[in-house]
């Protein structure tokens, strides 16, 4: 299981001990969320940002756009040090979803689609052989600390019988309300990345860390 800290959820009065602790915890990625306060109700991080984290830490950066104009956007955090650009379904038209695409893995970036929690995955079959990861939001996007909706596993579940019908080798990658319980249930129906913020910055980093990097589906 890929573990993806959420940032959003670090206490900025103590950064750099807790990207250190982040670095030192065994997760591979880091989860940096883009929010424009357009395509969500909220304001977060600009590329300055980004490239800080670069700075104090090796972690694949996976960069979330909410936005609503990702085509503007995705050259400018690939260009701070994002790794993986993932963007919304709902906010462009499949031609130009196909477009951005191929421009993200022009620039050397792997990129990734997400759908908010009444989107269905269906939308999301026209580009099962093209994206390197699709992401499943368990939350309404927009803020941290949100409760896990339960439907998000038969979505999960969905996307995982389209991509081996496919024969994607595309990643799954689950956000919103992860703890160590749903991270079992998302596990379960096909996750591969599990994206979790609150649960990991609460309190010992690496603990959670651990305990999520533990969970191994109970079958597939």
């Amino acid at each position: 299981m890929i573990i993806s800290p959420s940032v959003l959820s670090l206490h900025y009065e103590d950064m750099k001990n807790q990207t250190e602790q982040l670095n030192a915890s065994g997760a591979e990625w880091m989860h940096f969320d883009v929010m424009d306060g357009h395509f969500v109700p909220n304001l977060t991080f600009g590329p300055d940002i980004l490239k800080a984290f670069c700075r104090i830490s090796d972690l694949f950066k996976d960069v979330h756009l909410m936005v609503t104009d990702p085509e503007f956007f995705a050259d400018i955090f690939i260009d701070a040090g994002a790794d993986l650009i993932t963007f919304h379904q709902e906010v462009l038209s499949e031609e130009k979803i196909h477009g951005l695409i191929r421009h993200i893995h022009e620039k050397g970036a792997k990129a990734g689609i997400s759908i908010k929690p009444k989107t269905d995955t269906e939308t999301l079959r026209p580009f099962l052989n093209e994206a390197d990861l699709f992401l499943i939001m368990s939350v309404e996007p927009g803020f941290g600390g949100q409760k896990f909706i339960p439907e998000a596993a038969e979505k999960i579940a969905s996307l995982k019988k389209m991509l081996k019908e496919a024969d994607s080798g595309a990643l799954i990658q689950v956000d919103g309300g992860i703890n160590g319980e749903t991270a079992q249930t998302a596990a379960d129906a096909g996750a591969d990345v599990l994206v979790a913020g609150s649960y990991v910055f609460r309190d010992d980093i690496g603990k959670a860390v651990k305990s999520l990097c533990m969970i191994q589906p109970s079958s597939r």
